[in-house]
């Protein structure tokens, strides 16, 4: 595989793992705070886009990687995926 295939296949893996990872321990504080002008009682005070993305990169990379064992050892082929041969036995 080539390098700009494996970058293409990692971007498409981080971008859906993201919307994965953006409800991750998101919580509404019980106390009160300062609200935002115009933002909902249910929305999370304390949202941290850095430690998203830093969980974002750490799922991606461990969902990537196996998809990359499983391109190189092929684990899972798309024969052992086709199930129109189990309508012939």
């Amino acid at each position: 595989m080539k390098i700009t295939s494996i970058i293409a296949i990692y971007l498409l893996f981080w971008w859906g793992c993201l919307f994965l990872v953006l409800p991750f321990r998101l919580r509404s504080s019980p106390e009160p705070e300062a609200a935002v002008p115009g933002q909902v009682e249910s929305a999370t005070p304390r949202f941290s886009v850095p430690r998203t993305l830093l969980w974002t990169t750490i799922v991606s990379a461990t969902a990537f990687g196996l998809f990359y064992l499983n391109y190189v050892n092929g684990w899972i082929t798309p024969d052992l995926l086709d199930l129109s041969r189990l309508h012939d036995r």
